[in-house]
């Protein structure tokens, strides 16, 4: 997947918890000093944490410090103490390495495959959207968010949920989209040279697509949607989530009705698009890959994240922008860019 910008800014190390005594002072070193423990303890991945925890009481209090998952979830995850949190950092841990993805929540049986791209944070309300990865001169003004799109291909959005964010790359299946002339099954097998019928047909679409990021070329072609999923990290710890009550809203849509090159988009913190730190990202050639080469590319930094993924011939792309809001603040908390070929 792409690399992450090393920045000036490093995560700051949590203060770890005293060790306290009834004795003025240790006559010898202890094996149980609880603060030698804490310090090595931040040196263990999730999984190493856990089966610290389980020998015995002792360990199982100094694993379950605040400080040692908080150290290990902003280590991991490769971004600054950014933000408060209203959860503890040993789930916020769970959350972001457990393995789950939002389709995992909804729509599991439209979900083919997903690739972890890594984290950003959010430090203003304020996100930039947009589909060319080609850095602005002036951010569009257009009196709606569908008049931007149609006019420059990017829009902005307000009120975003500020913290840590985590993005993920997301192949879904046609039925997910609303274009009346989707038939991924019968494209693919007409790519693949397959004259099947029904049945025949949509087992042997899903013998060919048991693989699908190794064979990425051939599923573009055959009508899935490329998705940039990014989710504020607390947001399968949050009740309304879990409940349902949180649905994904379209806020526009836009077609390319032309070839293009590759399906790129990319979800940047407005505060930092003119940043040294994200101008790496409008550097395509040190990351999309040759022309070629058709695996989806990825690059995130500390305050933004874009894919890309180069096209063979077409007629050009679907766009779709969806965002998700929280029931009790109206902040919004995911966004997701859809991408399918014409």
């Amino acid at each position: 997947m792409g690399k992450r910008l090393r920045g000036a800014k490093s995560i700051c190390c949590c203060a770890s918890p005293r060790f306290t005594s009834s004795s003025s002072s240790l006559s010898s070193f202890s094996w149980h000093e609880e603060d030698v423990w804490t310090e090595i303890a931040k040196y263990l991945d999730g999984k190493s944490l856990v089966m610290l925890a389980s020998t015995s009481k002792w360990f199982l209090n100094v694993v379950m410090d605040e400080s040692v998952w908080k150290f290990a979830c902003l280590r991991d995850l490769q971004v600054p103490d950014c933000s408060e949190t209203a959860f503890k950092w040993v789930k916020l841990y769970a959350s972001a390495f457990g393995g789950g993805h939002s389709y995992a929540f909804r729509q599991k049986e439209k979900h083919i495959d997903w690739m972890r791209i890594g984290a950003f944070c959010f430090d203003s309300r304020d996100a930039f959207l947009m589909e060319n990865l080609t850095c602005p001169s002036k951010l569009p003004k257009e009196d709606t968010m569908q008049n931007m799109l149609n006019s420059y291909g990017s829009c902005v959005l307000h009120n975003i949920k500020t913290g840590i964010w985590i993005a993920d790359l997301q192949l879904v299946r046609c039925p997910v989209c609303d274009l009346n002339t989707c038939d991924g099954e019968k494209v693919l097998a007409t790519n693949m040279g397959l004259k099947f019928e029904n049945q025949q047909r949509k087992e042997a679409t899903k013998l060919l697509c048991c693989n699908s990021f190794l064979n990425y070329r051939l599923y573009f072609l055959a009508g899935t949607m490329q998705v940039l999923d990014a989710r504020h990290l607390e947001l399968f710890l949050t009740e309304g989530y879990q409940k349902g009550n949180w649905e994904y809203k379209l806020v526009g849509s836009h077609d390319i009705r032309k070839h293009v090159d590759s399906a790129s988009g990319g979800i940047f913190d407005i505060k930092y698009l003119k940043a040294s730190s994200t101008a790496e990202l409008f550097n395509l050639k040190s990351w999309v890959g040759k022309p070629n080469d058709w695996q989806p590319k990825a690059m995130v930094t500390y305050h933004a994240v874009a894919i890309n993924t180069n096209l063979q011939e077409n007629e050009g792309l679907h766009i779709k922008y969806h965002v998700m809001t929280s029931g009790d603040t109206g902040e919004i908390v995911s966004i997701r860019i859809s991408q399918q070929l014409l």
